[in-house]
């Protein structure tokens, strides 16, 4: 299990539910930005290896992605 947290500012529940989706983003349009990080990750690590990502968030307070790789 890796899990990675910080104490910014959280991500808003409707970024989260979309948050690992292609080309999602909430950076401004133009700015090199593709949205493809997360996607990657969640796609290599749940659609390949059948293991998980998921991510918690209190807005205002942190964000923490979890990994669980079982192998």
């Amino acid at each position: 299990m890796i899990i990675i947290q910080d104490n910014g500012d959280g991500i808003d529940e409707d970024a989260r539910k979309k948050i690992f989706q292609p080309f999602f983003t909430t950076k401004p349009t133009g700015g090199g930005n593709t949205g493809l990080g997360l996607y990657i990750c969640y796609d290599i690590i749940v659609n390949h290896h059948h293991d998980q990502i998921t991510v918690e968030s209190e807005k205002g307070n942190y964000t923490r992605f979890t990994v669980i790789l079982s192998k």
